[in-house]
């Protein structure tokens, strides 16, 4: 089946259930009634507390297995807890995360901050470094490689099989963050990554009203591992909002499309215009990832950045204040159409990051693609052009 029927079709109720509804039970519960005193620690026959999840946790799971071709699904309550969670399934005091460079700020915050408190170090390589390049400098203590491809702002690829083999040859687990191709775009684990993280508070959920990240493995132990964290960590997530992103998976698929052909409709525009000194977007020829991308995803999303021509933060300011249909503010994979100022986050970066003007990103949401070129238009009309 395609991706679209297995979406519809996954976690739905069995057709064995009489007058059924088409979407499962929003079970609510903290304690679990026993039938027998015997079954009160027997977690064979079903979850023994609510912490566990219920039926409504269970169809997403299954539905989110089904679409990254996942052994196991562990649910968080943001993206950053997905990624935090993973992370600390893995790794040890002494341990090494080899990480690259153009991460997302709070998971750059939570490997240094929190895991140097934990003992953990972190070694950082730049977006366009080959595995051997990024390996050369990497010790013994290395456990965890953490990719993020497309990578936050800059939207770099890696090349996730040659990384992941990479990594297996030093006995090192990958992790990826999808969050931008939304586990449906690009699927991780076929390429040999260990972990696949992404935050369902994006285009799964799809209504900028649901926080919520998902962590996908393929391997059994890797899987009792992860439990194991969650167990511990005592992570939940409400069956309310785990409602919520089960219903956005199902249109997930279209709304996709619609986001990726009108990004790139407003890519291709943002390329001619003389205030914009280059676009970044793999789905564009001129990205140098074009090829990369053309091999690995079935599409693009909605999430492009546009590297402006030199000019003051007054008058990238001034452009922003002028946008009507792109909103400012922070996340993206809603219906809405978002625009934020980048450049002060690579501030962060170790390597060096090679954007000689500022750097806007851009989500393009689903509002009819030539009034948002339209509304970009009269904006960048007040911006320097050379």
């Amino acid at each position: 089946m395609g991706p679209q029927t297995r979406l519809i079709r996954s976690g739905m109720r069995q057709p064995d259930d009489r007058n059924r509804p088409v979407n499962p039970p929003v079970e609510r519960g903290t304690t679990l009634l026993m039938p027998r005193a015997a079954e009160m620690r027997e977690e064979t026959n079903g979850p023994v507390y609510g912490l566990s999840g219920l039926a409504t946790h269970d169809a997403l799971r299954t539905a989110l297995a089904e679409m990254e071709g996942a052994h196991f699904m562990a649910l968080a309550p943001s993206g950053l807890a997905a990624v935090t969670l993973a992370v600390l399934a893995v790794v040890e005091a002494g341990d090494e995360v080899l990480a690259v460079d153009c991460l997302y700020g709070p998971t750059r915050r939570f490997l240094t901050r929190f895991l140097g408190r934990m003992g953990v170090g972190v070694r950082w390589f730049g977006p366009r470094a080959t595995p051997e390049q990024a390996f050369a400098e990497a010790g013994e203590r290395v456990r965890l490689l953490l990719l993020e491809s497309p990578g936050s702002h800059t939207f770099e690829l890696q090349d996730v099989a040659a990384f992941s083999a990479a990594a297996k040859a030093r006995s090192v687990m990958t992790l990826v963050d999808n969050s931008w191709a939304a586990g449906l775009l690009f699927r991780p684990l076929e390429h040999r990554a260990d972990l696949s993280v992404q935050a369902l508070t994006k285009y799964p959920g799809g209504a900028s009203d649901v926080f919520m990240g998902s962590v996908a493995v393929a391997d059994p132990a890797l899987a009792a591992r992860l439990q194991e964290a969650v167990d511990d960590l005592g992570v939940y997530v409400s069956p309310d909002d785990a409602y919520l992103i089960l219903r956005g998976l199902r249109t997930l698929p279209m709304r996709l499309k619609a986001h990726g052909e009108s990004a790139r409709a407003v890519a291709r525009f943002l390329e001619s215009r003389p205030e914009v000194s280059r676009v970044l977007y793999p789905p564009l020829p001129s990205s140098p990832d074009h090829a990369l991308w053309r091999r690995d995803f079935s599409g693009g999303s909605g999430l492009l950045g546009a590297v402006l021509r030199p000019a003051s933060d007054k008058a990238v300011h001034a452009l922003l204040d002028a946008l009507e249909l792109f909103g400012l503010g922070f996340s993206w994979g809603g219906f809405e159409s978002l625009a934020t100022f980048e450049t002060s986050q690579l501030a962060q970066r170790r390597t060096p990051h090679g954007i000689e003007g500022p750097l806007i990103r851009l989500h393009v949401g689903l509002e009819d693609t030539p009034d948002l070129i339209a509304d970009l238009a009269q904006a960048l009309d007040r911006y320097p052009a050379g």
